[in-house]
């Protein structure tokens, strides 16, 4: 497995650090947020230190938080949006930015590699975690879910739906396990490849 050091380590930390604040359990951490799903977030990445998937682009402060925002989501989903699981605030959640979800982004048409770029993924170039590319394919598949997001809660509006069933966690999900069933088909679109701890 890679990084195994650095995965346990994490492992490690974050055992001790549920140990010292929370009474070993990441239960009394969701109990804490008031059925907030930003505050769930910012609890994690305030007291979790491996969480922090965070880094300067063009002089700028930006954070993905992808391993927060999925460990809050798979809460909710675990607790079927229910009891201290019903986070209000769930949609305000973005989608889980790492490999897979760009790739199903291109093959849908949604968004576009410059030829650079797809010629550095089909080369299978190694980015590194933080590189400039690296953070614009993740960043851009944020907006591109939210853009989604935006035009589906349109559409739903016209047919006179509630758009409470749509939210980027969801989308991040159904992309997900599209792009996971339909690995063979998406080979034309390579995933970028990142070793780090932060995915």
């Amino acid at each position: 497995m890679p990084l195994i050091d650095e995965r346990l380590r994490v492992l490690r930390e974050a055992g001790n650090i549920l140990l010292e604040k929370f009474g070993g359990s990441y239960l009394n951490c969701v109990k804490q947020c008031e059925k907030s799903a930003q505050k769930l977030l910012q609890l994690v990445v305030n007291n979790f230190p491996s969480y922090r998937d965070e880094a300067i682009y063009l002089g700028k402060q930006v954070a993905f938080y992808k391993r927060a925002q999925i460990l809050v989501a798979d809460t909710w989903c675990v607790l079927e949006g229910k009891g201290i699981g019903c986070f209000h605030d769930i949609s305000t959640m973005t989608m889980f930015a790492d490999y897979r979800i760009p790739q199903a982004l291109v093959q849908f048409g949604a968004m576009r590699y410059s030829e650079e770029l797809m010629k550095k993924l089909k080369e299978g170039e190694m980015f590194q975690y933080r590189d400039k590319q690296e953070m614009e394919i993740r960043g851009c598949s944020i907006w591109c879910i939210e853009l989604i997001c935006k035009h589906l809660t349109q559409l739903l509006e016209k047919k006179g739906w509630k758009n409470e069933s749509v939210n980027p966690v969801l989308l991040d999900h159904y992309l997900w396990d599209y792009a996971h069933d339909h690995r063979e088909a998406l080979k034309e679109i390579p995933f970028h490849r990142v070793r780090c701890v932060y995915y």
